[in-house]
């Protein structure tokens, strides 16, 4: 039987510095289900307890899904990650979390486990054995296994989960996905790069061949999966928590974590924060007019997601230099974004009439499609 949030909320209190009382769960641990399948809402609700659940007197383990979203790491590049084009067309958000690591796709057929920890009591490989003794539990004949990567394989080389962590001054979290019914063609579909050309320090993601638990155990449903990584999270911990549902999006259970969703969402956060970045590419060009093509190199350098400089090198017979300038001047300043940079060079179009208005459009479509 599932108990509900206000009933977490006492418990996270009784362990807490955010509220006077004791619990009788003190050292014991916490399995936490989230009701949320917002990307936003669940990452900040892992916000949310690491930093307001005092983690050196309980561990807490979270379970949570999410409508299909796109995950990328702390230290990573969104343009080199994903299909930022394919994913508006499908409705699928961007978020980047707090931690390290690579991208993943994630959708209600995908469990993230979170685990929680003080500082010292941190350890993935524990962690992982949590899943993968309660996957040998359920289903005996699966072949699973985790990697020194922090990964976990089934039959030897199909990764079902991957993992990300981060560490403050006393606390640590570990999460992990786990792959139960995803879809994998849409996995397939958003995890392309948008952009080509891109050089950066940033944090690549490593592609590797993936598998759901239900191609390998087809009965496998998720309650059962549920009760079994709680109960092994239970006898790895030696701890008696019942599963406890609960609502991100209660602020009074949970105050100030709807501000933590709100700044998980904002650009300034999920692009403002790329390292910085260059990108070096061909443009092909064609005047649909007249049918002529051309092609120009484009070179930017990016910090904090905006342009910082835009040089074009574009042949002189196919536009002058004056306006190919003009573009560059435009652009810098601008977010390196598709719908930015089309509305910031509309005006440099409306002056200009045809021929020349055919071939700076069709420049000016090709910059913007780099962006993604």
């Amino acid at each position: 039987m599932m108990s509900h949030t206000r009933r977490a909320w006492s418990l996270l209190r009784g362990g807490s510095g955010v509220g006077s009382g004791s619990s009788s769960c003190d050292g014991g641990g916490l399995v936490l289900r989230s009701r949320s399948t917002d990307v936003y809402q669940n990452l900040a609700l892992e916000d949310w307890i690491d930093a307001n659940v005092d983690l050196e007197r309980r561990g807490v383990l979270l379970l949570w899904r999410n409508r299909p979203a796109v995950v990328i790491g702390r230290h990573q590049n969104p343009w080199a990650e994903c299909d930022l084009a394919a994913m508006r067309r499908a409705g699928i958000p961007l978020a980047r979390r707090r931690s390290g690591g690579g991208t993943v796709f994630h959708d209600l057929g995908n469990l993230n486990l979170t685990f929680f920890a003080s500082k010292k009591a941190y350890d993935r490989q524990r962690n992982l054995k949590v899943i993968t003794d309660a996957l040998r539990r359920i289903r005996p004949g699966l072949q699973v296994h985790a990697t020194d990567r922090f990964d976990i394989l089934l039959n030897g080389h199909l990764k079902i989960s991957g993992s990300a962590s981060r560490l403050s001054r006393k606390s640590s979290y570990h999460h992990c996905t786990l792959l139960h019914s995803a879809d994998r063609s849409a996995l397939a579909a958003v995890l392309r790069p948008s952009c080509p050309g891109i050089h950066s320090n940033a944090t690549p993601s490593v592609p590797s061949p993936v598998a759901n638990l239900l191609d390998h155990a087809p009965s496998l449903q998720w309650e059962e999966l549920l009760d079994a990584l709680a109960n092994q999270y239970n006898a790895e911990f030696s701890s008696g928590a019942t599963a406890t549902l609960v609502d991100p999006a209660d602020e009074s259970a949970f105050p100030g974590l709807g501000r933590v969703a709100a700044e998980l969402r904002d650009w300034n956060w999920t692009f403002g924060k790329t390292p910085k970045f260059s990108v070096q590419t061909v443009l092909h060009l064609t005047d649909d007019h007249s049918r002529a093509r051309s092609s120009a190199q484009l070179h930017m350098e990016v910090k904090n997601g905006v342009i910082d400089s835009c040089q074009l090198d574009v042949p002189a017979d196919w536009l002058p230099p004056r306006l190919s300038g003009e573009l560059s001047g435009v652009l810098v300043g601008e977010r390196f974004c598709g719908h930015r940079a089309a509305a910031a060079v509309t005006a440099l179009l409306r002056p200009e009439s045809g021929e020349l208005r055919h071939r700076l459009r069709s420049l000016c479509d090709a910059v913007v499609s780099v962006m993604g």
